[in-house]
């Protein structure tokens, strides 16, 4: 297959990139930046916004499936930064696939789109979506969803994945941000609660956004759906923080501000940081806070069932090989 990755340069873009070339697939990527190593595995890179329909046009034109994992990430930034790469890029990604008569799209969403703020243990894809949102990400990511999921017809099959807090060798965001705010002795545990969460290790992530592809069609049973996505292994967050570290050759987590105080903290750190309009994301934020201080674990039953998506790397297989991984080689 001809098959396009927006974001191909990216942490899960260029996982499903390796994935779908292991298999035959010929890729082509949709990224801003070069990325000598997707030149280097024989993809044909697009260099453009997926906020510029035309370059979209361009990268979507000749091919059959399409991941659209491009996004704009994060908890801090202006709304409307966040709007244009994640409404509007994923806007022009249907319309793109429409008018090059892309029949399948996969869609990379996010279990925060569904998060409240209020605990989440066990829900499956049945819980609606929120009224509020405390950050742009979640708030822009589930107006996209929802796009995705209304393009769902005759002609365009699409299915939306959530995989919950990706991460692994070679992260860029999750375990990059973790190690900075350990080092700058930024890292407080939020209540001494065990709230258990959800994560994804990211070949296991790679694995179902394949398995989601080779299932869609127009008309599917997976067709218009979405699905939570996850090792099937919650822990408690401070356990999986603390493990993080550890692989990094840190100490572990140790200081605590009550739940209260954080969420009180985080409501200044962004008034002072809209009102002096500084560009850095705050040490707190209300919605960081309510995420480390509440459970967010999924039912992936759906997932398991509709598209054999079966866990492959335990949490603990997978902390060996991000600790091999930074420590580099030897």
């Amino acid at each position: 297959m001809n098959v396009l990755v927006t974001g191909g340069g990216g942490f899960l873009g260029g996982a499903i990139v390796r994935s779908l070339i292991a298999r035959g697939d010929t890729v082509r990527s949709l990224s801003r930046g070069d990325h000598p190593a997707l030149r280097a595995s024989g993809v044909e890179q697009v260099r453009g916004d997926v906020a510029d329909p035309a370059a979209v046009q361009r990268a979507v034109e000749g091919c059959s499936l399409v991941f659209h994992v491009a996004a704009k990430a994060g908890i801090w930034g202006p709304y409307a930064d966040y709007y244009r790469s994640n409404v509007t890029g994923t806007r022009n990604v249907i319309a793109a696939c429409r008018a090059c008569g892309v029949r399948r799209l996969v869609y990379t969403s996010s279990p925060s789109v569904v998060f409240d703020g209020r605990d989440m243990e066990g829900v499956d894809e049945s819980v609606p979506y929120p009224r509020h949102y405390d950050a742009p990400y979640p708030a822009t990511k589930a107006e996209a969803e929802r796009l995705v999921r209304a393009a769902n017809d005759t002609v365009l099959a699409t299915v939306a994945l959530r995989p919950h807090l990706i991460w692994g060798p070679g992260d860029t965001n999750l375990i990059p941000r973790i190690i900075a705010r350990a080092r700058a002795g930024r890292l407080r545990r939020i209540g001494r609660r065990v709230n258990l969460v959800d994560s994804t290790y990211i070949d296991d992530a790679a694995t179902a956004h394949l398995s989601a592809a080779d299932r869609l069609a127009p008309g599917s049973p997976i067709a218009g759906r979405v699905y939570f996505v996850s090792q099937g292994e919650p822990w408690p967050v401070w356990d999986l923080i603390n493990r993080i570290l550890q692989a990094a050759h840190l100490p572990p987590v140790t200081r605590t501000i009550a739940p209260t105080l954080a969420l009180l903290a985080g409501a200044v750190c962004e008034t002072l940081a809209h009102a002096l309009r500084l560009e850095d994301e705050p040490p707190m934020t209300r919605f960081l806070a309510r995420e480390l201080s509440s459970a967010h674990w999924f039912n992936i039953a759906a997932a398991r069932r509709d598209l054999g998506y079966q866990p492959s790397v335990s949490i603990e297989a997978g902390m060996e090989r991000l600790e091999q991984a930074l420590r580099g080689p030897t």
